[in-house]
């Protein structure tokens, strides 16, 4: 990591519709480093990158690749400059084999004809350089996700990439295919591939970085040497803030039941299997813990238990009662409170005010409405209220909630769920993109619910978040839950192993050490 730096940007800044993305950032990446973004979703880490590899435009500002400056960068050209970028959505096609898609868009020496072998062995010169073991002949969709992480990382490298781009490649991988991922990224490293790893987890920058660059609201904070550092630091420059990273809980005290599924089961139009025979039960006063990779099911089931869809089969009893055919108000009126995982699409409604926001499943409601009515002066002493309870930051209630941060919108979700006293609270992705403050103050504000008797049912793709915060885990896996574990006494590896589908494990019911059959 010697001489003039590798990539250099300079006072690059990027403005959307309202938003100021990039605040003239400056940046250096040496040479066959491993070098951490770390910020908060939108501090501006992924659309610097995307300016980098061509999708995005600077406003102002120059990107230098070796000494050359990038202009009227495109993704092609910047893939044939060596740039290669990893979204956190693969690029691959599912029927075609890991060879196919490798060589898709490759131009043929003698078309049409497809020279399969040759590019075979193109192939195999590359993954034997930087050690990537994969089948060539295997269908991606037959592929484990950390597999097919593999085969677009070694796509990338096929087609030249000395600069590889990681957009939070962990978030799609169990805990054990992370430490596989790690291994690989340090393997490439050693084979003299510059590394830029985008992540908002401390623990990871930590890990695998050489240096690690904190964004804050499109602003460059500082660069520091990771050995150098530690989650204190980095937290405050994230945060601007100190932040507790104990979490003190007390013991759960669970009371009446709940919520009850019995052999919950959805099917897709067409047949396929999205949730099989999912039964489950949260008692008042407990955390029951949800753990999985994305896209096992958590969505369908989150969707099914607040009543947006209905199961095609099996029985869903909220509080004694059957609710399997209920809507959300119904659930709602009854006692459900849900903070959803996608809160820009599910949970606000981004044009209207905050104040708005704070009423928009009660508006119908005493005190809110007179006749045919809103009541303006109690809506707005309502979220005056709210706002200082939950330390919204906002000038004002009548401000478009789209203009505050997304910690900010997610205290106002918070606050307009919790305010209403419920008796379930359905908690998906709480924390997703949030600095670690806003984690915090959410952490204490579930647990404070879970104190005053309230069921929760959380649901999050964040491991150390579970662990730390259920008093109770179940686990699922192609939409069945391997089954049930204590958070506290059941190691990292076995509940990753649950998430993979290749272990089961049960719980007595009223706690004690995990079971394998």
């Amino acid at each position: 990591m010697s001489g003039s730096p590798y990539l250099q940007f300079r006072q690059i800044t990027k403005t959307f519709p309202g938003v100021r993305a990039l605040d003239e950032i400056s940046l250096d990446i040496h040479r066959g480093e491993i070098h951490a973004l770390l910020g908060e979703n939108g501090a501006g880490k992924s659309t610097l990158m995307n300016i980098l590899y061509g999708l995005y435009e600077a406003d102002s500002g120059q990107v230098f690749l070796e000494g050359r400056k990038l202009q009227d960068n495109t993704p092609r050209k910047a893939i044939d400059r060596g740039v290669g970028m990893i979204h956190q959505h693969f690029m691959l096609i599912p029927v075609f084999t890991v060879l196919e898609n490798l060589i898709l868009g490759r131009r043929a020496d003698r078309p049409p004809f497809i020279e399969f072998e040759k590019r075979r062995e193109e192939v195999r010169q590359v993954a034997r350089r930087f050690n990537i073991q994969l089948d060539l002949d295997a269908p991606v969709e037959k592929l484990s996700v950390g597999m097919q992480q593999k085969v677009e990382i070694l796509k990338a490298l096929y087609k030249g990439a000395r600069l590889l781009i990681l957009d939070e490649p962990t978030s799609v991988l169990t805990p054990q295919e992370c430490q596989d991922f790690f291994h690989m990224v340090l393997e490439l490293r050693e084979a003299g591939t510059t590394i830029i790893f985008i992540t908002h987890k401390l623990h990871e920058a930590l890990q695998i970085s050489d240096r690690i660059t904190v964004l804050r609201d499109g602003r460059l904070i500082d660069t520091v040497q990771t050995s150098n550092t530690n989650p204190r630091e980095l937290s405050r420059l994230m945060v601007g803030r100190s932040v507790r990273f104990e979490i003190e809980k007390t013991e759960a005290r669970p009371g009446e039941e709940v919520l009850t599924l019995q052999k919950v089961s959805l099917l897709e139009d067409g047949g396929k299997r999205l949730l099989g025979d999912i039964s489950l039960r949260i008692h008042e006063g407990e955390i029951l813990g949800l753990a999985g990779v994305d896209g096992n099911g958590q969505s369908e089931l989150a969707a099914v238990i607040g009543g947006m869809i209905r199961p095609t089969s099996g029985v869903i009893r909220l509080f004694g009662q059957d609710v399997t055919v209920k809507h959300t108000r119904d659930l709602i009126e009854m006692g459900l409170a849900l903070i959803p995982s996608d809160r820009h699409k599910h949970g606000l409604v981004a044009d209207f005010s905050v104040a708005e926001n704070f009423i928009l499943e009660t508006y119908y409601q005493p005190p809110f409405t007179r006749g045919f009515s809103l009541d303006k002066k109690e809506i707005k002493r309502y979220a005056e209220r709210l706002i200082d309870e939950f330390d919204v930051r906002t000038p004002n209630s009548k401000i478009p909630v789209m203009n505050l941060s997304g910690g900010n919108q997610q205290k106002v979700i918070l606050g307009r769920e919790l305010s209403r006293d419920p008796r379930f609270l359905l908690v998906v992705q709480p924390t997703w993109g949030l600095d670690v403050g806003a984690i915090e103050f959410v952490h204490r504000q579930l647990l404070n619910a879970r104190d005053n008797g309230v069921a929760i049912l959380l649901i999050s793709t964040e491991l150390e978040e579970l662990r730390s915060l259920s008093d109770r885990l179940a686990v699922i896996h192609d939409g069945r839950i391997m089954g049930q574990v204590d958070p506290a006494a059941t190691t990292v590896e076995t509940i990753g192993l649950m998430m993979a589908g290749t272990e089961q494990t049960t719980i007595e019911e009223q706690g004690g050490t995990a079971i394998t059959p």
